[in-house]
């Protein structure tokens, strides 16, 4: 059979293409002209060059598609202009599910988020059944895969075949852009990480997340949300993973949430000024006040999901961020990872 995976140059997307290749698919990936193609090197698949907000290149994308994977989404915290991320996000979203519509897709996996659940009041893990209003939702990012969501689950209920993946904080090597977790892994590996807030969050290896995908496709209940995840760490568990595998000193200062946004504002508006992307975007600090642990194990119980230990997946990350030349010599030097 064959699959159009939209996002294939990014983290996940090329994930899952790398995975439907393993397991005998034939695989399109609609990609945009003059994207960068590093995640697709070596890979036996078809191109196809179109935009999610180009509708006619969609159609010819799914023609002769049996599944589709829509991984494709503007993920950016604190993004200058969010008209950006509600267009790719959101009227992305729709056309490429009108295309599939049109052409007859047996089978479509829309790519959400663990960003779209609530947090129970009790503090205790969220899971598929926690559910949350848009007005809830911080920030531009994470508003716009809600409305996505909503659309693909719609869609769903009026018969499009679609069922939603919610990769929770996906970690592993071929993070070329990097994705906005990356960039933690990489300011610890770097020495640019003086201190943590206090906050937790579910990881899985990408290459686990990937495998989940077909599993959703091949098991998944038309309509129904399937959690992605592994294990939950809190930020500073996370660097101490990270600390025992590479021996780089894990931060050891607390920074209250409180002043991890002062900073954030700061630093937010001078960037504006100087045109660029926020290093300490504000949305980010605010969705760390709130601990995203959550319960994964419906994917486990209903679809077979088995996903691997989250400190090998960050070994093969840091690994791989290291022989790509992502860490500067001076802490490589530093660092005593095993044979």
């Amino acid at each position: 059979m064959r699959a159009l995976v939209t996002g294939a140059t990014g983290f996940v997307g090329a994930a899952v293409a790398r995975a439907l290749l393993r397991e005998g698919w034939q695989v399109r990936a609609l990609v945009r002209g003059g994207s960068d193609r590093s995640n697709l090197q070596h890979l036996a698949l078809e191109i196809a060059v179109g935009d999610l907000n180009d509708r006619p290149s969609l159609d010819g994308a799914v023609a002769g598609c049996g599944a589709l994977f829509h991984v494709a989404a503007d993920y950016r915290l604190g993004a200058p202009d969010p008209r950006q991320l509600y267009s790719t996000n959101v009227e992305g979203t729709r056309n490429i599910l009108l295309a599939a519509r049109h052409a007859g897709v047996e089978r479509t996996v829309y790519t959400s988020s663990v960003a779209t659940m609530g947090i129970p009041s009790d503090g205790s893990p969220g899971d598929e059944q926690t559910m949350v209003s848009l007005e809830a939702m911080i920030g531009h990012y994470k508003r716009s895969k809600w409305q996505a969501e909503a659309a693909v689950l719609a869609a769903a209920k009026s018969g499009l075949p679609a069922i939603v993946a919610m990769p929770t904080t996906p970690v592993g090597p071929w993070d070329w852009k990097p994705t906005p977790t990356g960039k933690i892994i990489l300011d610890f590996l770097n020495g640019k990480m003086p201190g943590y807030v206090e906050t937790g969050l579910n990881f899985v290896g990408v290459e686990d997340c990937a495998a989940g995908h077909l599993l959703v496709a091949e098991r998944g209940k038309r309509g129904d949300r399937y959690l992605l995840g592994a294990e939950n760490l809190t930020l500073k568990g996370l660097f101490d993973v990270l600390a025992g595998m590479t021996g780089l000193r894990a931060p050891a200062l607390k920074i209250p949430h409180g002043l991890a946004l002062g900073v954030a504002y700061v630093e937010s508006a001078f960037s504006r000024l100087v045109g660029k992307e926020p290093q300490i975007p504000v949305e980010g600090v605010k969705i760390a006040q709130h601990t995203m642990f959550v319960d994964c194990l419906r994917a486990q119980r209903e679809l077979g999901f088995q996903p691997g230990p989250v400190a090998a997946a960050l070994e093969r990350a840091v690994r791989w961020y290291q022989g790509n030349g992502y860490v500067s010599p001076r802490r490589v030097r530093k660092m005593r990872l095993a044979a």
